[in-house]
């Protein structure tokens, strides 16, 4: 098991804080490491099982949902091994009536199956064979296969997605384009995991544009990069530890980050009894504040 997890853990260096990592290469774990994720015997935090919750509305302003969710939620745990194993993946497709759907509906089902496929033996088998393939291969050639399928079978669309695949307390996120995951901390910090693939975002970072600029920006939802879109795709694929000292794990739609800020956001995960609460109270908030676009919103945690 220890080579299994070994094998899945092919990254580089775990940064102190989380941050996206384009092109990393990959490389094995330490043996102290592999033990702490497979035994859950960690010196700072004790794994026991991984929760989430789900919210989506399709929005006050839109008459069809574009946006997909899937969450996939599991916990394998014996002697002396706890398993926390979750997928959360949030896609919002564009392209027009339709389109848009059948984009973002298949990516979340390709990439989520592809996945899943790679894993089922592991998880629910006594594994004959190590897997061939990094955690962070995995979800590259997955996001590659939507890609392309999107391109042959619903030319003209895409669609943005935000996969996060985790194991034991370790997250590998695949992204492109605008939709979001976050580290939300208990003392109000909210740390983004993701950069935007988008016109605005990319004008920030070369300085043609300030904060005010980017807020008042015309053209905020035009993206440089989405699932179906150009004929390469280099998708930022990353591995990084799970929010520590009781973070939530958010990934959303622009619906939700695009209009609610984040001191509610943090007062409405901190406030709320659960998970599933959280997320049907920022969709409200999403509602409330005029509910422009579609919305979706995952919320996980690690707790024990």
């Amino acid at each position: 098991m220890a080579d299994f997890f070994k094998k899945l853990f092919g990254s580089k260096e775990t940064p102190t804080k989380p941050k996206v990592i384009d092109n990393a290469t990959t490389a094995p774990l330490s043996d102290q490491q592999i033990s702490s994720i497979i035994a859950s015997q960690l010196p700072k935090y004790e794994i026991k099982q991984l929760v989430a919750g789900v919210g989506q509305s399709v929005g006050k302003q839109r008459d069809h949902n574009e946006d997909s969710v899937m969450a996939l939620t599991t916990t394998i745990s014996g002697t002396p091994e706890s398993v926390p194993f979750g997928l959360y993946i949030v896609a919002d497709g564009m392209g027009g009536h339709q389109f848009g759907e059948v984009a973002s509906n298949a990516a979340i089902r390709l990439v989520g199956g592809s996945i899943t496929k790679k894993f089922h033996s592991f998880l629910y088998n006594m594994p004959s064979q190590q897997l061939q393939d990094s955690l962070q291969e995995v979800m590259e050639a997955s996001i590659m296969e939507a890609h392309q399928y999107i391109q042959r079978e619903a030319p003209g669309s895409g669609t943005t997605i935000t996969a996060a695949l985790v194991l034991g307390q370790q997250i590998t996120i695949g992204h492109v384009g605008d939709s979001r995951a976050y580290a939300v901390y208990p003392d109000a910090r909210i740390e983004p995991l993701t950069r935007d693939h988008s016109l605005v975002k990319r004008l920030e970072e070369l300085g043609h544009l300030n904060s005010d600029e980017v807020d008042n920006f015309p053209h905020r939802n035009v993206l440089i990069k989405a699932l179906g879109q150009g004929e390469t795709l280099e998708a930022d694929i990353f591995t990084i530890p799970f929010p520590q000292q009781g973070g939530t794990l958010m990934i959303c739609s622009d619906g939700l980050w695009g209009v609610v800020n984040e001191k509610d956001i943090f007062r409405t995960i901190s406030e709320a009894p659960n998970l599933h609460r959280a997320c049907q109270q920022l969709v409200e908030a999403a509602n409330a504040a005029g509910g422009p676009d579609n919305i979706t919103v995952i919320l996980a945690q690690l707790i024990g």
